[in-house]
């Protein structure tokens, strides 16, 4: 008996010692936002686990952690390890807010795997370019003007142009077509927070996502290696207008991604892969990066920062990058990335999404196909992919990742910080 009692009394103070450890470095972080911004109204979703559904900032910082950036003004963000799908931190990572064009990423990673060859060219037409949204960001793309499939894609991720999601759409089966395909895919994905109205990130009417589903958007289009070429692209020529006896010149478009690009107070980013920026005028500036450094790979998605910070969602984001590289191994994360619907093996097997209430409007759609699975030389995938023979199980399930993410070449060439 007395061995016994030793025996608890040393849990008990292993315990009780963790949690003297932890409590400082979540308390050191009440002061990292504003008390003045907005706040969630209703309760929010917990796929991915309860805390992701609670107010306010979730962290727990374990021994030798940094605290979190101060002076963050963000309405929502989230931290997670894009391999494994731990979520490092949080601040109110399932608040439903417009998304703007990071939406795009959903409308990519849906629409993109369907349109192959990437050589195939299109007519653009007059009907093509009806509907789009006043002020919308544009490619520049010309009615009775061809282009391949590869120039709308680089129109889509690098100027964000809306004119080229719109004849993407067109292609695809149009804009209808497109929305509801957009909507199963995000269902597919366990993105439960989303709901798409227009395929382009347009302000509309009930469209809302999330910094969680934003997440997962990434995490699923990264998957593609035309994805992350498009993404991490920093310029490239595009076709201009043909003009009758000349030759079809081209110019020169640039990634609105500035954490690749940089811009007059903001650096590019070391270790940057992409991923998509966004402004409209309900949703603010909206941003999901991916960054390398030392073998881990990292997510980060920033909504609605401050309007009067310059470049505000830029310098939150490589902020909490910065921070999530310093604490990787130091914080106990506090939930995770789910994996999509197909990757489960049934019911009650795993820790995937159990919607209820308002989160089960979209249970009942059409499940779709996960996307397919790039299979290039590189063996570039985060998820879905065998690596060396290890597999890695997440959530019960068979959602299997790539112990490492090895980088595109053009993303190592960018400059560093």
């Amino acid at each position: 008996m007395p061995a016994l009692k030793k025996t608890v009394m040393t849990v008990l103070s292993a315990a009780l010692l963790s949690v003297s450890v932890i409590s400082p470095g979540v308390a050191a972080d009440k002061d990292t936002t504003d008390d003045t911004q907005p706040k969630p109204t209703g309760p929010m979703s917990t796929v991915g686990g309860k805390r992701l559904g609670e107010m306010g900032t979730q962290v727990t910082l374990g021994p030798g952690a940094p605290v979190l950036p101060k002076d963050l003004t963000a309405r929502s963000w989230i931290v997670a390890d894009a391999e494994n799908g731990q979520v490092l931190a949080a601040h109110n990572a399932h608040w439903r807010l417009p998304p703007a064009s990071t939406l795009k990423m959903l409308f990519a990673d849906t629409v993109l795997p369907a349109l192959q060859p990437k050589s195939m060219t299109h007519t653009v037409t007059e009907q093509e370019l009806a509907g789009i949204g006043e002020g919308s960001s544009l490619v520049g793309l010309k009615e009775d003007h061809a282009y391949t499939v590869h120039d709308l894609w680089l129109g889509v991720f690098l100027r964000s142009g809306n004119d080229a999601v719109h004849v993407l759409s067109s292609m695809y089966g149009g804009v209808d077509a497109t929305v509801a395909a957009m909507q199963r895919h995000a269902d597919e994905l366990q993105a439960l927070d989303t709901h798409v109205v227009s395929p382009d990130g347009y302000d509309a009417p009930g469209q809302v996502s999330s910094a969680y589903d934003l997440t997962l958007f990434a995490r699923s289009g990264l998957q593609k290696a035309d994805f992350r070429e498009y993404c991490a692209t920093a310029s490239a020529e595009f076709p201009g207008e043909q003009k009758k006896g000349k030759k079809r010149e081209s110019f020169e478009i640039q990634n609105t991604n500035r954490l690749i690009t940089g811009d007059i107070g903001v650096d590019p980013y070391r270790g940057i892969a992409g991923v998509k920026n966004g402004y409209t005028t309900h949703a603010g500036n909206t941003f999901t990066g991916v960054a390398e450094r030392n073998g881990k790979v990292l997510l980060v998605t920033v909504m609605n920062p401050s309007s009067e910070v310059s470049h505000a969602v830029y310098k939150e984001a490589a902020g909490l990058l910065d921070w999530g590289f310093a604490a990787s191994g130091k914080v106990a994360p506090v939930g995770e990335l789910v994996p999509p619907k197909s990757a489960e093996i049934g019911p009650g097997t795993g820790k995937g999404a159990q919607p209820t209430g308002e989160e089960s409007a979209g249970a009942g759609a059409t499940k779709v196909a996960a996307a397919p699975v790039a299979t290039g030389s590189g063996g570039i995938g985060i998820a879905l992919s065998v690596v060396g023979g290890l597999l890695v199980v997440l959530a019960g399930g068979v959602f299997l990742v790539n112990r490492r993410w090895p980088l595109p070449d053009l993303v190592r060439r960018l400059p560093r910080r």
